[in-house]
């Protein structure tokens, strides 16, 4: 048996099974293998049967007095009396009636289940069972729990995975020698037998924590190999001109923020040189970020170099251009902004090429339409990329290969990120942090409602629409869906319409033509429509300073982070802002949603989304694709920091990756994701 060998090559796999672990993602006996248990139930303490609680229980026993019969409706009842020397106890299973043919009388088993009242009789109730001569897999051990489909169960999982056993057991090691002595890692093949069949809790522990520095150590090594390459391009330096800078602060409205004129001048420092930049500024919500980035175009733009400004949405480019051309009109650099986004009629867009390829545009916003082969920038010196993690790699490379030598790039993210998952996952990129709001903005006031309470909040609602101000509401999706009952942008539109009929509704998401998304924004910006009903397509970067409240349906169903993007979305002018999380039921509110109420801190937020919830909270907004941490806890900083100075240590010593194929495969496949250059 090999690694690349089909599941089908395993022994019970026919089609039918073949097409249930392909639903999984499973299709090789390493897909399988690495399918690692999402929780585990433990079964590992053996009780004797006088000794039984309710509760989880394993016991060693003999089985007697098998039967089964049909009760109401069809239902089958198996039953069982299990025995040791202490005493007796009754099994029962429901509609499982190969059971009573299955079992082998007066025989030594495995059992483990619930213990529970049925029918005011204590019984362990639909346990499984195995022969106590066998390897248990699903009994008298700590029991993996794999996330499952329909038609295929964890039991059948664990069997499959069994008869996989020999090959782990002779895997290859992927860390260098030195490092898992360093480190007194678990070999490979141990952990990852471990993973599925942990002898106990400590040999689970063990086996998660060398997985996961794992993950972190390639992580981590892909990250400082990029780093070293990029440090080893070379870009043209853009000076820094100080009156231009004071001018262009002059101007402004507001005061800089004290982290504005800091990072600013990180970037100023950082584009003055030949090394290409590479950095990631992280801004929480309100915190000035088109700004800063304007300040670093401008100093390219006077130069007579041209800049690139990516938005992830046509949306978020047409804001942004809007924003630049007003921050830019006071200096006289306006008419050298321009737009290039796919919703443009065939002659404004071949207009806006031949403006710049002529360089008479030097400053051009736009989407994925910047990455046409179509679209010539002869003196790109500098890329800025909007939610950066929202593109693709190769996009990105697309883009600055356009110059033909290495451009500066900055990158902005509205998305919060922990310290421990930026270094992880960004380790590549200088981070910089926008952690104060400009003077004068006021917290928005948040508050959960249960759906018992929505015509009280409605009138309190109607108050600032009385009051000329706008209103965001957001849900899950986009049409209803039975099963999970979650509010529906279509059917909410109906609803509010019905519900506010004295007011102008709107309704907006991702499956709308283009031209109709920016129709709808640009009638809400008016304030031609009072109430916009809407996906999270309007999560970042949309900029309506009359909105000042915001209303999330099925709040629950968000995570701590994206609703604190989408409450971002009002109170951007001197108006109180206001954000009510509507519950999907009238159930006690998690955690989560309470935390929104009492905290503005978006860093704290996600700090705390990362305890909760894991990284998929954060990281699955972040980055799709193989950045895939399925074991490392990245609230364990002391393995990040290890796994790190591990991964610091390598290069330092000279590795050659050519002596570790294994690890020389992963970091290639990691680069091309975390590689932004």
């Amino acid at each position: 048996m090999k690694l690349t060998d089909d599941l089908a090559a395993l022994k019970g796999v026919g089609p039918a099974m073949v097409g249930l672990l392909g639903r999984l993602g499973l299709r090789t006996v390493h897909d399988l293998i690495t399918y690692y248990p999402r929780r585990y139930d433990d079964y590992s303490l053996l009780s004797q049967i006088n000794q039984l609680k309710p509760g989880t229980v394993s016991i060693a026993a003999k089985i007697k007095q098998v039967r089964g019969r049909y009760v109401r409706r069809g239902m089958h009842v198996t039953e069982a009396i299990a025995s040791d020397q202490s005493g007796s106890v009754r099994l029962v299973w429901f509609n499982q009636p190969y059971r009573s043919t299955a079992i082998k009388p007066d025989t030594d088993y495995f059992v483990s289940g619930m213990f529970e009242l049925s029918h005011q009789r204590l019984a362990i109730m639909n346990p499984n069972m195995e022969l106590a001569s066998d390897f248990p897999v699903n009994t008298a051990r700590i029991v993996p729990i794999y996330r499952e489909t329909k038609g295929l169960k964890s039991n059948q999982i664990r069997r499959l995975v069994r008869t996989a056993a020999p090959v782990i057991s002779g895997l290859p090691e992927t860390l260098p020698r030195w490092v898992i002595e360093k480190e007194k890692l678990m070999p490979r093949g141990e952990a990852i037998l471990a993973m599925h069949f942990p002898a106990d809790a400590k040999n689970l522990s063990a086996a998660q924590r060398r997985l996961g520095f794992e993950e972190v150590f390639e992580l981590s090594l892909a990250s400082l190999l990029s780093k070293r390459e990029l440090s080893a391009a070379e870009a043209m330096p853009i000076p820094f001109n100080q009156n231009l800078a004071k001018e262009f602060v002059s101007h402004l409205p507001f005061k800089l923020t004290d982290d504005q004129r800091k990072v600013v001048w990180r970037i100023y420092q950082d584009m003055g040189q030949t090394s290409p930049m590479n950095r990631l500024v992280e801004g929480d919500v309100g915190s000035g970020k088109t700004v800063v980035a304007a300040m670093a175009a401008l100093m390219a733009m006077e130069q007579n170099h041209q800049v690139a400004l990516m938005a992830p949405t046509e949306l978020l480019a047409r804001q942004h251009a809007e924003t630049l051309f007003r921050l830019l009109e006071p200096l006289g650099y306006a008419d050298q902004v321009g737009l290039l986004v796919g919703s443009l009629k065939p002659k404004q867009k071949e207009i806006a090429k031949q403006r710049i390829a002529d360089g008479d545009v030097r400053l051009i916003v736009g989407t994925h339409a910047l990455i046409q082969t179509s679209v010539a920038m002869p003196g790109l010196r500098l890329v800025v990329v909007d939610e950066q993690h929202r593109f693709g790699v190769e996009q990105r490379k697309t883009l600055q290969a356009k110059a033909g030598h290495a451009l500066h790039v900055l990158s902005l993210s509205a998305t919060p990120i922990p310290r421990s998952l930026a270094l992880t996952l960004y380790g590549e990129m200088d981070i910089s942090i926008l952690a104060t709001k400009p003077a004068g903005r006021k917290p928005i006031r948040t508050k959960i409602c249960s759906p018992n309470s929505r015509k009280t909040l409605y009138a309190t609602i109607v108050k600032e629409l009385v009051a000329g101000r706008q209103m965001f509401i957001v849900t899950p999706q986009i049409v209803e869906n039975e099963i999970t009952g979650k509010s529906a942008a279509e059917t909410t539109f109906k609803d509010i319409k019905r519900d506010f009929s004295d007011y102008t509704v709107g309704l907006l998401h991702g499956k709308l033509p283009a031209t109709e998304k920016v129709a709808v924004m640009e009638q809400f910006v008016r304030g031609e429509l009072r109430i916009l009903v809407a996906t999270t397509v309007i999560e970042v970067g949309v900029d309506v300073p009359n909105a000042t409240v915001m209303l999330i349906e099925n709040a629950d169903s968000f995570g701590l982070a994206q609703i604190h993007q989408l409450r971002g979305r009002v109170g951007r002018s001197d108006h109180q802002g206001f954000c009510y999380l509507m519950m999907s039921d009238s159930k006690a509110p998690n955690r989560r949603l309470r935390a929104l109420e009492s905290s503005s801190d978006g860093f704290a937020l996600a700090e705390l989304d990362l305890k909760i919830r894991g990284p998929g909270a954060i990281y699955g907004q972040l980055q799709h694709g193989a950045l895939d941490l399925r074991v490392a806890k990245l609230t364990d900083t002391k393995l990040i920091v290890a796994a790190r100075e591990s991964a610091e240590s390598f290069l330092n010593r000279g590795e050659n990756l050519l002596h570790y194929p294994g690890l020389q495969s992963r970091i290639n496949s990691l680069q091309a994701v975390t590689n932004l250059n």
